[in-house]
């Protein structure tokens, strides 16, 4: 094997492992909430470190072989979308430290009296995560297009979430602090699926060579099967 097929290899290979982890970690902090678990809290904690290195890694493999080899045509477009992942893979694991910071301090506040659920949000995010590293590993467009439609479904929840905090919070003005925490969560969890959405989007330019990015849903259905 050549000396740049190596390194492309290395590069992909890193981005999967970078991947499995952010998943991990967006599950885990979701898990930290809802089973008010704080050995996933401090797991994630953990992790971001290990993440941070990672993309510093892949920053430096892309970098030296866009220095050393030139890439052209759909290797340099899988360097260029590499570099791109690994930015939002990285956001993704900032998230996932920031939503179990919220859980924490949310585990020392007495409980609402209401059922918020997480899980149906996280469970999609979750899903868009981990099908946007399979349509990665796979170049697979369709997957990745699959992923876009996903986004609306997020919004929905996490207004649902917004309104019944504040209805909770006009009620019960004591509840102003944790009500705020679990909109921020939420918040964070959109944030997240808007980076597996990134991910997506990059995966198309990829494999199709086309820039969807702020395009309608017609045009994006088109585009990625063209």
């Amino acid at each position: 094997m050549r000396p740049f097929e190596q390194d492309i290899n290395a590069l992909n290979e890193a981005l999967q492992e970078m991947g499995a982890l952010v998943a991990q970690s967006v599950h885990r902090s979701v898990l930290s909430l809802v089973e008010k678990n704080e050995d996933y809290a401090h797991q994630v904690l953990r992790d971001e470190a290990r993440i941070n290195q990672f993309e510093i890694q892949i920053d430096d493999l892309a970098t030296s072989i866009i220095a050393r080899e030139q890439p052209v045509a759909g290797d340099m477009r899988f360097v260029v979308v590499a570099i791109k992942i690994n930015t939002d893979l990285e956001r993704m694991g900032d998230l996932a430290a920031s939503i179990v910071e919220r859980s924490l301090a949310s585990l020392r506040q007495p409980q609402l009296n209401v059922e918020v659920n997480f899980t149906d949000m996280a469970n999609l995010v979750e899903s868009m995560v981990l099908t946007s590293l399979d349509a990665f590993v796979k170049r697979d467009a369709v997957l990745a297009r699959g992923i876009l439609t996903s986004d609306d479904g997020i919004d929905k929840l996490r207004n649902q979430i917004n309104c019944q905090m504040i209805e909770l919070m006009k009620k019960d003005p004591s509840t102003v602090e944790r009500a705020l925490d679990y909109i921020l969560i939420a918040r964070r969890l959109e944030r997240v699926a808007d980076h597996a959405t990134n991910i997506a989007e990059d995966i198309i330019f990829m494999v199709k060579g086309i820039d969807v990015r702020h395009r309608d849903r017609a045009e994006l259905a088109a585009a990625s099967q063209s």
